[in-house]
């Protein structure tokens, strides 16, 4: 509290003169102060009822003609309320309010150049962003000067960064050192979530990414307090006459408000493909994590297909090499089999963006413009309603274009896109809904890959509801009861609950047809009728990587899910007052005699009661409520 202490003195010597530099969230609970360090920079910290969660926060711009870093003055300042109601066809909750007071504060550097910093507070959360109001023909953005003050000693759960796909862990770490050895650079991925204080967080992300813009990452090279951000291209031309940012994003508060936020959609763009009644989010059957190389056996494929018919499930995915297809038929035999049986087809596509020699076909369909045309027409042709497009490159300009291209032309064709081997979700499944999931995760595929998963799953599914899922559907393929190469150590109903804890737009089923079709009736039934997309979810427990409890709601019905973290059994407790007086007789799944059996049966949900839920070592529970 010392160090606080002497920050806000400094701070508040520093504003006298800009007294008015602040804007509060419309409750007041949240504000934003900006301040001028002894060069001239400018930074602002960010409270929560009075109390600091993060301060000494650098802004700044640099452009191939201009920089604002040190120097600078506030010229002006004005501000304005945002109010916005909008619907989202997928996510955590199909209505939401985008309630802020915003205000820019326009910087001047020592040639009066400006740059206007527009800032946004909500009630969960701050958003900024840089515009430049006036760009020279030929200027390029050449890079940002936020840099976030992370103190040595915080709590922080942050993975590594990958370009080509995001796929790393969360571990909790106190200091900015390197997560491993394996780690080259001190470079850290989106999210980012920090507790500044005892049960008080923040989520760093990212939000807003459009065309001709590249995303960013963080750096802590300098210091291993200051995480810098870095553009992912180092001069960024601007094509107009004026430019701005993608909106750097702060989930600020209790875990509930970081979980339940929708802040990375609310300051994302509208809807921009229209209708939407076509997009059916809803589970999907899939091969590849049983059968690798199925995809290209005709007989293999139709007995998913089957599996999807007898679940009740609308969707199939083929996989790669489906292009290669053979033992009794090609693919088009195949979407013959699927429209005959009423079952809809996705197909995997490379996005040959990839520069791994040797990756999967089929290649170079959907790059060019005339080739993506003829391919989604084909695909309209034979019933195929969605694609899941791999191995994508950077967050560079060029490939944020394609992704782009790839969602909006997909959309003329009402078609459903799933990103795998792909960028953070950035608010575009509000833009395109038809961008129905994003893998950007270590998920249950790589129980294929490589053994490391087996012996962290458990506490790395009970961070990624605090991390990765809080900013998109995410593409983790739950719910694996048997084994592929590596083996799980995760009870079944542990993995049960991650259908229901892991938000995806379209959930695809990993496991091999007969894991499914050999289930209790009453699991069978569950994973036939289950939602993808929920009109509420609320964070009911939980700790990063040790317990998580969520409660999502379709309709008038609910679905409880928590899990257990750790190596040793835990009691799980958690109230149900967040659920508008939710009641009856709910069915109840709970860890069996063994990791790989289930305990089913009845529980009274009382509205606003209690509920205390044994679970074994890495186990879990999913509670269904029907009205």
């Amino acid at each position: 509290m010392k160090r606080i202490s002497l920050f806000i003195l400094a701070a508040a010597a520093a504003l006298s003169s800009y007294s008015s530099l602040n804007v509060a969230s419309p409750d007041k609970s949240l504000s934003v102060d900006l301040f001028q360090g002894a060069e001239g920079n400018v930074m602002f910290r960010v409270s929560d009822g009075g109390q600091c969660l993060m301060d000494s926060i650098s802004v700044g711009l640099s452009t191939s003609s201009q920089e604002w870093s040190t120097g600078l003055k506030v010229a002006a300042s004005s501000s304005k309320a945002v109010k916005d109601d909008y619907v989202m066809v997928l996510g955590k909750r199909s209505h939401c309010v985008n309630d802020a007071n915003e205000v820019t504060f326009t910087l001047t550097n020592a040639a009066g150049a400006k740059l206007n910093v527009v800032f946004r507070a909500y009630n969960d959360g701050v958003a900024f962003r840089y515009v430049l109001p006036q760009v020279a023909e030929g200027e390029a953005v050449t890079g940002e000067k936020t840099v976030y003050n992370i103190p040595d000693g915080t709590n922080r759960w942050i993975a590594p960064y990958h370009a080509d796909g995001y796929e790393d862990f969360f571990p909790l770490a106190t200091n900015g050192e390197k997560a491993s050895r394996m780690q080259r650079r001190p470079d850290w991925g989106y999210p980012v979530l920090i507790e500044p204080v005892a049960s008080k967080f923040i989520l760093l992300s990212e939000a807003g990414l459009e065309r001709d813009h590249c995303g960013s990452w963080l750096r802590n090279d300098v210091s291993l307090s200051k995480y810098a951000v870095v553009m992912a291209d180092e001069s960024l031309p601007v094509n107009g006459s004026s430019w701005e940012s993608p909106w750097r994003v702060m989930i600020a508060g209790g875990l509930d408000e970081v979980v339940e936020s929708t802040l990375i959609t609310d300051v994302s763009p509208a809807n921009a493909i229209g209708d939407t009644d076509w997009i059916q989010p809803a589970p999907a059957a899939w091969i590849y994590w049983a059968n690798n190389h199925g995809s290209n056996d005709y007989k293999i494929v139709t007995e998913y297909m089957n599996l999807a018919k007898e679940m009740g499930w609308p969707y199939n995915l083929i996989d790669a090499e489906w292009d290669q297809m053979g033992n009794g038929g090609d693919i088009e035999d195949a979407l013959a089999y699927s429209r005959e049986i009423g079952v809809k087809s996705m197909i995997w596509y490379n996005s040959t963006t990839n520069w791994i020699g040797g990756a999967p076909t089929p290649q170079y369909r959907l790059n060019k413009p005339e080739d993506r045309e003829k391919e989604y027409t084909w695909l309209n042709e034979q019933g195929v309603v969605g694609i899941k497009v791999d191995f994508f490159r950077s967050d560079r300009a060029e490939d944020i274009n394609y992704y782009h291209d790839l969602m909006e032309d997909a959309a003329k064709h009402k078609i459903y896109i799933n990103f795998h081997g792909a960028t953070l979700p950035r608010g575009w499944q509000r833009t395109y809904p038809n961008l129905v999931s994003t893998e950007a995760v270590y998920g249950a595929e790589w129980y294929n890959n490589r053994p490391i998963l087996t012996n962290r799953a458990a506490a790395h599914n009970a961070t990624l509801p605090f991390t990765r899922n809080v900013v998109g559907s995410m593409d983790y393929t739950p719910g694996t009861f048997t084994d592929s190469q590596h083996p799980h150590i995760t009870t079944n109903s542990h993995e049960l609950a991650l259908y229901v804890l892991f938000e995806s737009g379209v959930q695809h089923m990993p496991d091999r047809p007969e894991a499914y079709l050999t289930l209790p009736a009453e699991i069978k039934s569950m994973l036939s009728t289950l939602p993808t997309a929920w009109d509420d979810s609320k964070l009911l427990a939980g700790y990063p990587g040790e317990q998580v409890v969520i409660a999502r709601r379709k309709g008038n019905d609910w679905y409880i899910a928590g899990i257990n973290g750790k190596d040793e059994a835990q009691t799980i407790n958690f109230s149900l007052a967040k659920l508008g007086g939710a009641a009856g007789e709910a069915l109840i799944v709970t860890d069996g005699p063994t990791d790989r059996e289930f305990t089913i049966g009845q529980t009274s949900l009382e509205a606003n009661g209690q509920m205390s839920i044994n679970c074994q070592p890495r186990g879990g529970f999913t509670i269904v409520l029907k009205k």
